[in-house]
């Protein structure tokens, strides 16, 4: 059975900033699903919360699931959602899990100073926007840097869903994960912080770290982060051939 893919956006950004990997992943031949979260994208108008967050997340990987395996791939905010949430209790049916840019605790004084910064770039003219707008212009290439704000940015929903982070019991869940896991982190990545502790933690992952990169490895990186998408799956793939009732 061909391996589905659920993709799950960062804080602010929206389904828009995978375009990327949604076009490589169908040249591939693996269906793909781009979610947007509650506040997100074209759900910027919902209020956002864990719980329907979770929902989210779980309504597309169940749907993926009834057509074959499922890769989660989670970016940021959504990989740390996505840690908590392949690290559930009841074993949501993923078979293989990729957490690119969140090898983070989000509590104590690190998450207080970030919603600190978050907010004071937030009370900037324009919001900020002319700074982003330059940072981003500068680091991301052609090629993604029109997607990764295309579906808008959500700075209403920015502190709500910080404060809301605190809550994940991030080390629990991931003892619990046990099926294959990437932590892909940019060489630059102000959220590594923790990496070599969530490496300790879990049972099946492994650490890829990609040079001159910053936090937003998927956009900065497109084509490196296209090709470990396809380490995944393939991994995934010669699993499912060597046992079919594995994933």
């Amino acid at each position: 059975m061909t391996v589905q893919v659920v993709l799950v956006h960062g804080i602010r950004t929206s389904a828009t900033m995978w375009r990327a990997q949604v076009e490589y992943l169908r040249a591939r031949g693996n269906p793909v699903v781009a979610v947007d979260l509650p506040g997100h994208g074209s759900r910027m108008a919902e209020t956002f919360t864990l719980d329907a967050a979770f929902a989210t997340i779980d309504e597309a990987v169940r749907d993926a699931a009834t057509r074959g395996p499922v890769l989660l791939a989670g970016h940021s905010m959504g990989g740390l959602l996505c840690i908590e949430y392949v690290g559930g209790e009841d074993r949501p049916p993923v078979a293989g899990f990729i957490a690119a840019s969140c090898t983070a605790i989000p509590r104590g004084v690190g998450l207080a100073t970030y919603r600190m910064l978050a907010r004071g770039f937030d009370a900037l003219p324009d919001r900020g926007m002319w700074l982003a707008d330059q940072v981003l212009d500068r680091t991301l290439p052609v090629e993604t840097r029109a997607d990764f704000g295309a579906g808008g940015y959500a700075f209403d929903t920015q502190d709500v869903a910080l404060r809301s982070l605190s809550v994940l019991d991030l080390l629990a869940a991931l003892h619990r994960i046990d099926v294959p896991l990437w932590f892909i982190n940019g060489q630059f990545d102000q959220l590594r912080v923790n990496e070599k502790l969530f490496l300790k933690v879990a049972k099946d992952a492994e650490l890829i770290v990609v040079p001159r990169t910053s936090h937003l490895v998927t956009a900065m990186r497109p084509r490196v982060f296209n090709a470990l998408l396809g380490l995944a799956l393939t991994t995934l793939a010669l699993r499912q051939a060597q046992d079919p009732l594995e994933t």
